[in-house]
């Protein structure tokens, strides 16, 4: 029986997750994206997780994005504009994982949210967040952010 796309993937040794770069524009017009810390080494990332059953990969994305910021507001487009890799280190190994990003256009962050305690958020311009993270194709896609974002309006 094939496997739905809603749920975790593998191909070869490669799991899929999907993850939301949330933009808002500042009072000035100014594009800013957030990053969060990670829970366990508190590196600089973007809101991500494994698929979920019954749950597009787009609506995964904003999902992971309000548990883990506290983020509410429309992924767009609904397609994913880019793609990043990393080694999750996990107790007895690494999995070799694939990102898809969606942008998250947020419309407000809640006062309140379940990872809350678990991370701290903060808002960057796209190209300081670009050197905040440590994979090189996640900071090629936050450097391209503002373009893509035009595109899709």
């Amino acid at each position: 029986m094939a496997k739905s796309r809603s749920t975790t993937r593998k191909t070869g040794k490669t799991r899929q997750q999907y993850a939301a770069l949330p933009i808002r524009f500042d009072a000035r017009g100014e594009m800013e994206v957030l990053l969060l810390t990670s829970r366990g080494t508190h590196r600089w990332v973007i809101p991500k997780g494994w698929p979920m059953p019954k749950i597009t990969p787009a609506a995964a994305a904003a999902r992971e994005a309000y548990e883990e910021a506290g983020l509410e507001g429309i992924i767009q487009p609904a397609t994913p504009i880019g793609l990043y890799h990393y080694a999750k280190a996990l107790a007895h190994r690494a999995l070799n994982i694939e990102v898809s990003v969606f942008v998250l256009r947020v419309s407000r962050q809640l006062d309140h949210w379940p990872e809350q305690a678990e991370r701290e958020t903060a808002w960057f311009t796209p190209d300081h967040a670009a050197e905040l993270v440590a994979e090189p194709e996640l900071a090629a896609i936050l450097r391209s952010v503002k373009l893509l974002a035009n595109q899709a309006a």
